[in-house]
């Protein structure tokens, strides 16, 4: 079984932590994953940069731009993180754009995953029906879960064709803004996390964007499996050290 399937079937809200490779230093990625995992993460998504970086709002942006000047490509990532099995245990999944990882070449890139210990991938550029086309067959090659995104706007039919070719979480984008972080959740949010509650579909849903302290978590994983916590996680870091990381989780929970 995934360590994603694995985890999701614990008896817990799961706290998600996203974070730029490369960011705020070009070799901070590994130390930042053991880091989160020591401090009580359940999965950390690892973003890698891509200069048009369409769903991100300005804080993801600017680490990604930051990052990508730092020197974070795909090929660094995979060095860095290569030997990473050996100190973390919880899930790992690499959230980034379609764009480089056609470039290394799609099954490469699944291989490479494969073979560093990567659960799963979230491409938000990746039609969902490209990808049954396409790749599925692929990524279930190399053991790996595609994460797919849903919004207020997808329709229920969407959402249950979505539904019918996951193995793991449906990201539950919070609003149909871009990421960032916001004070809580109004009622039209909240209506929309019933809404997709009471569907009752088999992929726990995991929310993400808007999610920046114990108040929106809170509300969120009321609704939900798990949350996702990104920009706010990383305007810490851009303030913080990495080995403050601890604090920053224990805000949360």
């Amino acid at each position: 079984m995934n360590r994603i399937q694995t985890k999701l079937q614990e008896n817990k809200k799961l706290l998600s932590i996203y974070f730029t490779a490369g960011y705020p230093s070009l070799n901070d990625t590994a130390t930042i994953i053991q880091n989160l995992e020591k401090s009580g993460v359940d999965m950390i998504e690892i973003g890698l940069p891509f200069s048009d970086p369409l769903a991100d709002g300005p804080t993801i942006q600017a680490s990604s731009t930051q990052a990508l000047k730092n020197g974070m490509t795909t090929e660094v990532l995979f060095n860095q993180i290569k030997d990473i099995r050996k100190t973390v245990s919880i899930p790992l999944i690499i959230m980034g754009y379609f764009n480089p990882m056609l470039q290394y070449g799609v099954e490469a890139f699944c291989k490479k995953c494969e073979e560093i210990g990567i659960d799963g991938l979230i491409i938000p550029d990746l039609p969902v029906d490209v990808y049954n086309d396409q790749y599925k067959a692929t990524f279930e090659k190399y053991g790996l879960i595609n994460v797919f995104l849903i919004t207020p706007q997808t329709s229920a039919e969407r959402i249950n064709f979505i539904d019918s070719i996951s193995n793991g979480f449906i990201y539950m984008v919070s609003s149909a803004s871009v990421t960032g972080s916001q004070s809580g959740f109004g009622d039209e949010q909240t209506q929309y996390f019933k809404r997709i509650a009471d569907m009752k579909l088999k992929n726990p849903q995991v929310i993400g964007f808007g999610i920046s302290d114990s108040t929106t978590f809170n509300q969120a994983t009321q609704y939900a499996k798990g949350a996702i916590i990104g920009s706010a996680f990383i305007k810490f870091l851009s303030n913080n050290s990495v080995s403050d990381i601890s604090k920053f989780i224990t805000f949360i929970r």
